[in-house]
């Protein structure tokens, strides 16, 4: 998959493409309901399969001291949309002049004049261009007078008929619940990073943590979770089971949010890796310990619960 930054670095596209529209902020099922029919369209037409989002993401330019929320930055976003199996995905840089485009603006010079859209596919409550003047109506007319498809994709809901959002998923994860959260996302939410250094204190204890920090992700609940943690070599992913710590370690004084994450049966150094980790269960709140005796005996109970909760995930 082709990666870009600007609309203007397409090149000549003779084929021309159907986009998918959208931020796509965890690329949840409804998300891929949304991409994938774009997939749908552009093999029947015969024309490049290209995905459209936006970095940073807008809320950042308009709303600049919101807490983080992303559910997926850039390069985690970027890998799930190669995953749908598409040819090109064009991460607009999101600033000022970008904005600014009016919604005639930007289907005019955006999509047909540097894209050369065949069609076009958007969620049924997208909107865009400056004051967000531009719905998926709009979008259907001007395709009529442009001379390219529109398909507007309806909410897609569970068996339980709840609407596939990354509002509900961020929702969920601040309340510690992960396994709901990955139902609606269609995948474990994952958090990843370099190895940071950090005091070495797991590792005088018996349990060696590597550390990340979140930088813009969403901060989850703070506490215990079983996870799994994705090591890369050679272009393939091993996964090994875990136990981590989300929070500010009480119990050391400390106030920095941080993950630390202890690989079960595993002492390799991975200091300055990159990792990614699933957070599959919740087990615990964080809490402050009276020594590093109750802590350690704490840290035990918590591993034998995530090798239980893991054996059954």
């Amino acid at each position: 998959m082709r990666v870009i930054r600007h609309f203007t670095e397409t090149g000549p596209n003779p084929k021309g493409c159907v986009v998918a529209l959208g931020n796509f902020d965890g690329v949840h099922l409804g998300h891929r309901a949304v991409i994938s029919q774009a997939g749908v369209l552009a093999r029947s037409l015969d024309a490049l399969f290209a995905v459209m989002t936006f970095e940073p993401h807008p809320r950042l330019l308009f709303q600049p001291d919101l807490p983080p929320f992303r559910l997926t930055p850039f390069r985690v976003k970027t890998r799930l949309i190669e995953e749908l199996g598409a040819d090109l995905c064009l991460m607009q840089h999101f600033d000022a002049a970008f904005a600014a485009h009016t919604a005639h603006e930007f289907i005019a010079d955006v999509l047909v004049e540097h894209l050369g859209v065949k069609g076009v596919v958007v969620g049924h409550d997208y909107v865009f261009g400056q004051k967000r003047q531009g719905n998926p109506d709009y979008l259907r007319r001007m395709g009529e007078q442009l001379g390219f498809e529109v398909v507007v994709v309806e909410a897609a809901t569970n068996a339980d008929g709840r609407i596939y959002s990354s509002t509900a998923i961020r929702d969920l994860l601040v309340h510690g619940r992960p396994a709901e959260a990955a139902l609606l996302l269609g995948h474990p939410w994952e958090i990843e990073g370099r190895v940071e250094h950090g005091d070495h204190r797991g590792r005088t204890i018996g349990f060696p943590t590597a550390n990340l920090g979140l930088e813009d992700y969403l901060r989850p609940a703070t506490g215990v979770y079983a996870v799994r943690v994705g090591l890369t070599a050679e272009h393939q992913t091993h996964w090994l089971n875990g136990v981590a710590n989300f929070g500010h370690r009480p119990t050391f004084n400390k106030t920095a949010e941080l993950l630390e994450v202890h690989i079960l049966d595993f002492a390799d150094d991975l200091y300055g890796r990159h990792v990614r980790v699933q957070m599959l269960e919740f087990i615990r709140p964080e809490r402050k310990f009276s020594g590093i005796g109750d802590l350690k005996e704490q840290i035990t109970l918590d591993a034998q619960t995530a090798r239980i909760l893991l054996a059954n995930t």
